[in-house]
């Protein structure tokens, strides 16, 4: 019997909420599948900020490490700025674990109307490659003057060969093993940023060179995002900065859907440290409490992280119940069209299962 000690922060928001059934989801499936879990929680984020200064503990990290994996709900407060909460919790574990590989799957599912006409279930059926520890998030910079009239805030990118080269491998690895379009596609705006993104387009050209079998594409990010309306059909894995990949991963879970059904996974893939898993539509106080919350991302990324660890069929079974439901369009949370409640939902995953 398999046994993992998962560290579980369920944050702030409908975090709290969506992680509550994405852990009964886990559970239902431990015995089938011979599983063991450890589930450990941590009330860190907001709350624990309002009472202590900081998100987490001083000590977070080093506790962080003795785990096999994190699983997190959500981070954000909107009387809190979000560099707070992002640099105070996400960004340092992302570093501290050399998360540097954010994978964000969006995939339009049976039952769902998205909002682009002319789309059928799996036309869609894309993963976004996010390079997650460096690149426009890497809080290098400064101020001068601040608070004068004459105030100045420079913000550096960072792009190294090394960082660049590691996640464009990872994203041609993955058309490999998707074996769907085998086509990568960097996005970039060297055009703009003549330096850092000379950096990631050079690497791009050398990585593919070792994969002459995946097709590849580079688009500049403006086009990319237009792209990703007009002809989303045509994408399989995209590779893009930390920045870019955010906003594209936010384009792909609406033209999908929702952000409802957005999972990710911040990987190291070597597994030298925990990975951590996370639904990406953030912490959403205006709907916290309603229970309206849509958990389907939250159990997804449990999926994604069942798959990562090597339990293939227990994902493959959460995976089969989500789409039954969803399919099915009985039991579908408010930003679906439905009027289930969140823990509704849950339920109907439960039974799925069975």
């Amino acid at each position: 019997m398999a046994k993992y000690k998962i560290a579980v922060i369920r944050g702030d928001g409908i975090g709290i909420e969506v992680m509550e059934e994405s852990l009964k989801v886990l559970n239902a499936v431990a015995d089938t599948y011979a599983i063991t879990w450890d589930f450990v929680e941590f009330p860190w984020g907001s709350d624990y900020y309002f009472k202590h200064g900081r998100m987490m503990p001083p000590d977070a990290l080093d506790i962080l490490a003795e785990f096999d994996q994190i699983y997190l709900g959500a981070v954000g407060h909107p009387d809190i700025q979000d560099h707070l909460t992002l640099n105070g919790l996400l960004l340092p574990i992302r570093r501290r674990f050399d998360q540097y590989v954010c994978e964000r799957p969006s995939v339009l599912y049976p039952g769902i109307n998205g909002p682009l006409k002319g789309r059928d279930a799996w036309d869609i059926d894309l993963v976004v490659i996010r390079e997650n520890t460096e690149g426009e998030y890497a809080n290098v910079g400064g101020f001068q003057y601040q608070g004068f009239p004459e105030e100045i805030g420079v913000q550096v990118g960072v792009f190294t060969r090394h960082g660049s080269e590691r996640v464009i491998t990872y994203a041609f690895e993955q058309a490999r093993a998707r074996n769907k379009k085998r086509k990568v596609t960097s996005v970039t705006k060297s055009n703009a940023q003549g330096y850092g993104m000379i950096v990631w387009d050079t690497a791009f050209e050398r990585v593919a060179k070792k994969y002459p079998d995946i097709e590849t594409e580079s688009l500049l990010v403006d086009a990319a995002c237009m792209d990703f309306v007009r002809r989303p059909e045509d994408f399989d894995v995209v590779v893009a900065s930390n920045l870019f990949g955010d906003i594209l991963t936010d384009i792909g879970a609406i033209i999908t859907g929702s952000m409802g059904l957005a999972p990710s996974g911040n990987l190291d893939p070597q597994r030298r440290f925990p990975s951590m898993f996370e639904p990406v539509h953030g912490s959403a106080p205006d709907i916290m409490g309603q229970e309206i919350a849509n958990p389907l991302a939250a159990i997804i990324s449990g999926a994604m992280m069942l798959r990562f660890v090597g339990e293939t069929a227990a994902a493959d079974r959460i995976d089969t119940a989500v789409l039954k439901v969803v399919e099915k369009g009985e039991t579908l949370p408010p930003d679906l069209g439905g009027q289930a409640t969140t823990s509704q939902v849950g339920e109907a995953v439960l039974s799925a299962l069975a």
